[in-house]
This record gives C-alpha cells, structure tokens and sequence, in this order.
C-alpha cells in the first residue's frame, strides 16, 4: 500500500470513528456490566455454577465497585439490575443501580472490584425494588459458591435470598455484602430509555429492551439455559 493509499486509509477510518455517537454513561454503565458478565460466566470451572444462574430472578451487576481502600460509607459503585421476563422468559431491560459500602469486610487495596448479586426469590426481587435495600437486613446475603455446580452449597447460602461474588485482579469467589445498600439511580435510566420510567415497571417486562442495553440483555440470555456450558 502507497503512503498515500495508508493516509487515506486512515483519514477515513478516522472519519468513521468519529461519525458514530459516543455512548451515553447509561449505555456504557450496560456495555461494562455486559463485559463484566461475560468474563465472569465464561470461566470454566471457577465460575458462578451453571443451575444457580439459571435459577435466579434477577442479578445486579456492578463493575469496577471501588479503586483503593475499605469499601466503606462514601465508597461507591455504580451498576444495573435485570430480571427475568414474564412467566420467567428471556431478561428485562435494566434498571440502574448505586451500590454503597457497609462493612462488608475485606479490602481491595487499590484494584478494580467487579460485583455480582443473585437474587434467588420473589422476596428479594421485591425487596430489592425498595428505594433503599440493604444487604443483610432487608433480605438475607451469603457468600455463592464457585464452581461448575452448586452441589457445595452450605446451608446458609441454601436459604439466603441473595448469593453474591466478587473479582479482583482476575481473582473469583463468593462475598458477604453484610450492610451494603442498593439504592435507585433514576437519572441514568431516563438517559437510557430516553424518558422517565417506573423501574418497577421495567424490572417486569413492561418497557422493551432500549438498545442501548441490547447487548446486556443478549448476556443475560447466553448464559441463562441449562445446556450453556
């Protein structure tokens, strides 16, 4: 290729780049929990087991929860909630999420930090939807297990309503989130879905999909079914 034939290569690749719109900080918050959820599934045999997954009614993901010290009050991150459709079919849009700190009692010494919740029941659904949750109080909390079956299960994370997993320089594995709070973020789902919404509304399959949070929701589904491996 000429050095002329590169320049304009490039100029118009330039072009391109710079035609497409930039994400919004809704739809990039969809994009990183995506991402976020794809690494963390993907993994063989240290993952988030196969039948848990496929039982849960909905997750709350958030990547990147913390840069540098104890995750305590004033420590925050920022992620989405999905649950299941109608009659339990396919994954709703997302609702977006500020997670704070409580004790939850370890410490991440600078490193990125990605979280994962499992909402196991109805309960913790509708608890979760309160416009404040904390973790441990308003529904019970366990470390999840790892692996590629939950056959290790002990039998307080039988019976919590919610199993949650962290990921620390590529390190997995379950977390108490002990007083850890949950609370809405209306302002970046009126960016998502380009007007207000009623998250309850959303978190029960009666907005569609925007498709800013397409490619979040086609996760979901990927990963959802028994015969994923």
């Amino acid at each position: 290729m000429t050095l002329k034939r590169l320049a304009a290569t490039l100029l118009l690749a330039t072009w391109a780049a710079g035609s497409l719109p930039a994400l919004t900080e809704a739809e990039e918050r969809c994009a990183k929990a995506a991402e976020t959820l794809e690494e963390i599934l993907a993994a063989p045999d240290k993952g988030v087991p196969q039948d848990l997954f496929s039982r849960a009614h909905c997750v709350v993901i958030v990547p990147g929860m913390i840069k540098g010290g104890f995750i305590v009050g004033g420590k925050y991150g920022r992620g989405v909630i999905s649950c299941r459709g109608p009659e339990g079919k396919g994954w709703t849009g997302p609702t977006s999420v500020r997670m704070e700190g409580g004790s939850v009692g370890f410490q991440i010494g600078g490193s990125k930090t990605d979280l994962l919740l499992l909402v196991m029941n109805q309960h913790g659904k509708s608890n979760l939807l309160e416009s404040k949750f904390t973790l441990g109080g308003d529904a019970s909390v366990a470390a999840g297990p790892v692996g590629r079956t939950a056959n290790a299960q002990t039998d307080a994370q039988m019976q919590a309503e919610i199993l949650a997993y962290s990921r620390s320089q590529g390190v997995f594995a379950g977390i108490s989130l002990e007083g850890a709070t949950l609370r809405p973020d209306p302002k970046q789902d009126e960016e998502l879905y380009g007007k207000r919404v009623d998250r309850f509304a959303v978190l029960d399959g009666k907005e569609p999909v925007p498709p800013g949070a397409k490619v979040l929701v086609d996760t979901l589904t990927k990963y959802s079914t028994q015969e994923h491996r």
